[in-house]
């Protein structure tokens, strides 16, 4: 898939069709959150990927909307220093992360869908994280269930020329 192909076809994926995705597919994801820019070059994200049923489904209860982590082929938790200097500058590295890891895994075909946490004690439990870590979100990983990834010609957004303006308001 081209990058173009990969930003139009992304979308996410809540219901998967249970196949295993590869370890070099899930090596190539996590490349992609690891190669993102952050902020100083402070890389402030470490990385847990589960692949594991019960602990998908451990973790699928640290949110009210992760339901679908539960069903996925793998999920990957994005780990942070509970010390972390910058606030929002790490939210920003995060979502840089996430964003760089959801269009790999649409590259190659794979669904992704995020969650947050609401119950850092199921995920500090979950991922056996020290003391000093926690998590910040999971991305849910899968192929999906309903229909392949493709271009999406006319998204649910909003109107471009409602959305850009130009120079000013």
């Amino acid at each position: 898939m081209q990058t173009w192909d990969a930003i139009t076809s992304r979308r996410n994926v809540r219901s998967f069709d249970g196949r295993p995705i590869s370890a070099e597919s899930l090596d190539h994801i996590l490349e992609a959150g690891r190669r993102a820019p952050s902020s100083r070059n402070s890389q402030p994200a470490d990385f847990v990927l589960v692949t594991e049923r019960a602990q998908l489904e451990q973790l699928a209860t640290a949110w009210v909307g992760a339901g679908h982590v539960a069903r996925s082929a793998a999920t990957i938790a994005l780990i942070i220093d509970e010390s972390a200097e910058g606030g929002r500058r790490v939210q920003f590295d995060l979502g840089q992360v996430t964003m760089s890891m959801m269009l790999a895994a649409a590259d190659l075909g794979i669904g992704s869908c995020h969650a947050g946490i609401g119950d850092e004690e199921i995920a500090r439990q979950a991922l056996g994280l020290p003391a000093n870590k926690s998590c910040a979100f999971l991305i849910s990983l899968g192929y999906p269930a309903d229909r392949p990834l493709t271009p999406i010609k006319n998204p649910d957004r909003r109107a471009f020329d409602d959305v850009v303006h130009r120079g000013r308001w």
